[in-house]
């Protein structure tokens, strides 16, 4: 079947039916999956994917385990005959990750005030430094999580992508800033050349360091 990243041809469909019975950690788990791969619904338990081959070998995998676990699955490679049809099917399988991509991008204003504030009042820090970089290596695993299933590029990927590079930026300088809080000569403080170091330390041993007698 064509696959395509473009709305302006027909790609090939995954039809995707399962239905997990009783077990509700099983449903769960596929809810998850499906939605990871950007599953748009058509019914409580059928929805479209495109039909890719890493897309389908995840599904294939997922239905597999479905099977085995007790429940129903049905994959069928299809076709959208109806311009109209494809078209709105692209347009949901769009908006959802322009939403996703929104939801990002207002979590990194929120990064980038923070990270202001701070600076503002002087707590640019070490832990400060390192929380905020959990903060972003999260932004990032989520854009990846986001633009692993974007198969139609949506609009809001280039936003997404500059908002993650304005955060890496703020950081750099974030860092730098702390930095130098913590590694400058305050006022007053007498600075110790490395080579003289040695003669003004004075070592004190404790019994534990005493050679023992023979």
């Amino acid at each position: 079947m064509p696959t395509t990243s473009s709305a302006g041809t027909n790609p090939g469909w995954l039809l995707v039916a399962i239905v997990t019975g009783s077990d509700s950690a099983l449903r769960v788990r596929v809810w998850r999956e499906l939605r990871k791969l950007g599953a748009v619904y058509l019914h409580a338990s059928v929805c479209l994917l495109p039909d890719q081959p890493k897309v389908a070998g995840t599904v294939d995998t997922l239905a597999r385990r479905v099977r085995e676990g007790g429940g129903r699955a049905r994959v069928l490679r299809t076709l959208l005959i109806d311009p109209d049809e494809q078209a709105t099917i692209i347009a949901e399988q769009t908006t959802l990750r322009d939403d996703e991509y929104r939801e990002l991008v207002e979590r990194t204003g929120e990064f980038l005030t923070e990270i202001d504030k701070e600076t503002q009042r002087n707590r640019a820090t070490y832990t400060e430094v390192e929380e905020s970089e959990a903060d972003l290596e999260r932004f990032d695993r989520w854009f990846t999580s986001i633009a692993a299933r974007d198969y139609f590029h949506a609009p809001g990927r280039e936003r997404a992508e500059a908002a993650l590079q304005q955060c890496r930026d703020a950081l750099t300088a974030f860092e730098a800033a702390a930095v130098a809080a913590d590694t400058e000569t305050a006022p007053g403080d007498t600075f110790i050349p490395p080579a003289e170091i040695p003669a003004r330390l004075r070592v004190i041993h404790s019994d534990a360091d005493q050679p023992s007698a023979p």
